[in-house]
């Protein structure tokens, strides 16, 4: 079935790819670095095929705590939103040196829920992402954490990644996270559980899996992937969801070597 997953690559042109808390997070919480050096070359070899990317990367709390340890354990929500504040100024600049050694440009997007609600901005956004893309600029988005409240925030990077699929007519998203793909139960608790490589219908997937909480890092989860893909699959960008922490895994994806779960666009 990767095979599914190499033809979908394959046909887009126009790819968004969300990366989680969890692929850009070491074991002991801090950046992975490393990740992020191999990540930018891999997109060099997509962009030199002829592809268009826009990254949304999240990362900021994590990177904060790379650079102020000390905060790590503070719960109060202005500690939280400062640490995103400085992480993200961290965030960005490796992502800047891993890309610059790739001969690339990157551009940050910061936005919220109301970014998107407001017809003159959300216009704004998607001109500019045209604009840097040709340009072969690398985009990079976030949601804008050390401003944002209940009200105005989307929450979490899976439907960011989405509405920004969306907005700039993508033709596939892909999200990173620290699984494989959807499972039929946690794969992690249950060795029964067994990967669904390919979903063609959402009502049926939800109706015949257990969906489990978020992980340490992240604020997501199977949930918020799902939402992902029943925002996408209706204006026809398929969505895949594979494990960020296996080795070269955008490369992998493309030449159908690993494997991951491909929402399809029915015909």
């Amino acid at each position: 079935m990767s095979e599914n997953i190499k033809q979908a690559i394959k046909d887009a042109r126009k790819i968004v790819i969300k990366i989680g808390s969890n692929t850009l997070a070491k074991e002991d919480g801090t950046q992975n670095t490393e990740f992020m050096v191999s990540f930018a070359k891999q997109c060099k070899k997509l962009i030199d095929a002829g592809k268009q990317i826009v990254l949304v990367s999240s990362g900021a709390g994590v990177a904060g705590v790379s650079t102020l340890n000390g905060w790590a354990r503070k719960k109060d929500v202005h500690y939280r939103q400062a640490l995103c504040s400085i992480g993200q100024v961290e965030l960005m600049h490796q992502w800047r040196m891993a890309f610059g050694a790739e001969g690339l440009h990157i551009g940050q997007l910061l936005l919220t829920k109301d970014d998107f609600e407001n017809e003159h901005r959300s216009l704004n956004i998607r001109n500019t992402l045209f604009t840097l893309v040709d340009e072969g600029v690398v985009p990079i988005i976030n949601e804008n954490d050390s401003v944002s409240f209940d009200e105005i925030k989307i929450g979490d990077n899976d439907n960011l990644s989405a509405l920004t699929s969306i907005l700039w007519s993508a033709d596939l998203l892909i999200l990173f996270s620290d699984i494989d793909g959807i499972y039929s139960d946690n794969p992690k608790t249950n060795p029964e559980a067994k990967l669904i490589e390919v979903v063609e219908s959402i009502p049926e997937l939800r109706s015949s899996i257990k969906i489990g909480e978020t992980n340490s890092f992240g604020t997501g989860g199977i949930e918020t992937k799902i939402q992902a893909a029943e925002k996408t699959i209706p204006y026809g960008i398929p969505l895949l969801l594979a494990n960020g922490g296996v080795e070269n895994v955008l490369t992998k994806l493309a030449e159908g070597s690993q494997v991951g779960t491909l929402f399809q666009v029915k015909d």
